[in-house]
């Protein structure tokens, strides 16, 4: 096998994709087993990651993320910053087409950007500092802004549990807090409503019309995009069915394997297992609202019960080259991730100081409710291994199993507990969102009801997240985000519970299947060929 640098002739783009099946018989299908069922399909609504995954198929963006966190030009040739900074001129692509067959218009554009800024923080901030948003023609898009706002291509770039999807302007019309009518994006693939079954499938088809960049840089969603298959299909099974699908070659790719199961098909000949294929950040999210977690000194006590090497052990097992311990704010090896002040997470647990130091803030045994997913396997170890901690602190608590959708529908009830609410529950951030700055870190907003379930309120978190936006230097944005993270500490929105590397595995004759990502089906970095 050998690599070659991608081809940037546009007559050769049609050659390339990632992934893609080398066998012929087969390069007209792949098949898919997402981390859970695909029950949301609105992409500004926002929801688990089968949701962010299908919207990479059918929407598209108007720019895209690469492998240096940086965000790049996607839908748009390019922008023109002027007059200081505040004003930002982004001329669309050439050729672009919804699925219905019309062409992707600014006016689309603009009415898609209200749309989605309604539920993503960073695109909010930058609507905030808008002082108008126009189409001056059909392929212009105009920012005059009130002030300089140097984020705004990765405002605009996503990925994140809500994506920043372009759709035709009847469509983005519709409220943000109400799912569209109909899936139409400008993407790579079409949805194919007829086929999709909840809690079993769900399928996909190539948009012929569709027209991918020629040109820039490669990885997540950054890059051209080219749909190498005529059908994508998504089938919800099961980890034992989906291990044994996979070894008969019924399915082609097992998104992500529990780090047990990747080891029982590592050995087959036939599959490929990437062990590192793409982070994830866990977290214990407390409510706000209502006792005890609306009081932070019971939120602080709670620091010094858990222990991220044993829940990450509980999920990735005991080798540490796959999961991350002493975890803050943000991700291992990422652009703002700082020790300040982790020594909170570090050294033995005193559970029997836990205990007092929970006596004296208030706590009297009250009893806490925990959700916990059924479905979804490592937030459901994730959530075992916490609340294990938990009551070795001490706290009374009601675990409550079900379905991942109907956890994520719960976890939007700010009703009391015991009528329907809840107060604690576990999950993740994969690197994907992208959790690298104080804005791709949704569960550090802390203002309120406009903040993530939850619902935390620090007047000094919403002014550090402030003070971030307007600084345009690397070295000023660590600055800020150290002391970012001492605040978690202090108010402590969440708890991180460490980070490890889910695994992926796919058929052999899968190819270009890239680490380090999450399941984007058109974006490559180099082709390869069979001598």
């Amino acid at each position: 096998m050998r690599r070659r640098d991608v081809l940037k002739a546009a007559a050769s783009l049609a050659a390339l994709a990632a992934p893609r099946i080398g066998r012929a018989e087969k390069a007209s299908k792949l098949v898919f087993v997402p981390t859970e069922d695909l029950n949301v399909l609105d992409p500004v609504i926002g929801g688990p990651r089968s949701m962010r995954n299908h919207a990479y198929l059918v929407f598209d963006t108007l720019y895209g993320i690469d492998t240096n966190w940086m965000a790049q030009p996607q839908m748009v040739e390019g922008h023109q910053v002027e007059e200081d900074g505040l004003t930002w001129t982004l001329r669309l692509r050439d050729g672009l087409r919804f699925h219905d067959k019309e062409p992707v218009l600014a006016r689309d554009v603009v009415v898609s950007i209200r749309r989605f800024a309604a539920r993503i923080s960073l695109a909010e901030a930058l609507m905030a500092a808008t002082e108008e948003l126009s189409a001056p023609d059909d392929r212009t898009v105009r920012f005059r802004l009130q002030r300089p706002f140097p984020h705004l291509p990765e405002a605009l770039a996503g990925p994140g549990g809500n994506v920043p999807a372009i759709m035709p302007e009847r469509l983005a019309a519709t409220s943000a807090f109400k799912p569209v009518g109909e899936i139409i994006g400008s993407g790579p693939y079409r949805f194919l409503p007829e086929e999709h079954i909840t809690g079993a499938r769900a399928a996909y088809e190539r948009f012929p019309l569709y027209q991918p960049r020629v040109s820039g840089p490669v990885g997540f969603t950054a890059g051209p995009k080219v749909a190498h298959f005529d059908r994508v299909e998504w089938l919800t099974l099961d980890p034992f069915s989906a291990m044994a699908a996979l070894r008969s070659g019924e399915i082609d790719w097992w998104e992500a394997p529990l780090h047990d199961q990747a080891e029982g098909v590592a050995h087959d000949r036939d599959i490929t297992v990437i062990s590192q294929y793409a982070t994830a950040m866990g977290i214990m999210r407390f409510n706000h609202l209502h006792p005890p977690f609306d009081n932070v000194a019971v939120r602080r006590a709670l620091l010094g019960a858990v222990d991220q090497a044993e829940a990450m052990t509980a999920i990735a097992g005991a080798d540490r080259a796959f999961w991350h311990d002493g975890i803050g704010l943000f991700g291992a090896g990422t652009p703002l991730a700082n020790d300040a002040g982790i020594e909170v997470l570090r050294g033995p647990r005193d559970y029997q100081a836990v205990r007092q130091a929970l006596t004296h803030a208030g706590y009297n045994g009250e009893k806490i409710i925990v959700l916990a997913p059924t479905d979804a396997q490592g937030i459901r170890l994730l959530s075992l291994a916490g609340t294990d901690q938990l009551r070795r602190a001490g706290m009374n608590l009601d675990l409550q199993e079900m379905v991942f959708g109907t956890e994520l529908r719960r976890s939007q009830n700010q009703a009391p507990p015991d009528k329907g609410g809840w107060n604690a529950f576990f999950i993740f951030m994969d690197r994907s969102r992208p959790n690298t700055n104080p804005y791709g870190n949704p569960w550090i907003r802390a203002d309120g009801l406009a903040a993530f379930p939850g619902w935390p309120t620090s007047p000094r978190i919403e002014a550090l997240r402030a003070a971030w936006l307007d600084a345009g230097n690397l070295d000023e944005q660590r600055r800020i985000c150290t002391e970012l993270q001492m605040q978690l500490w202090q108010d402590v929105p969440y708890i991180p519970m460490g980070e490890y590397w889910q695994s992926t595995a796919y058929r052999k004759d899968l190819l270009d299947v890239l680490p380090g990502c999450f399941a984007v089906f058109g974006v490559f970095a180099e082709l390869r060929e069979f001598q």
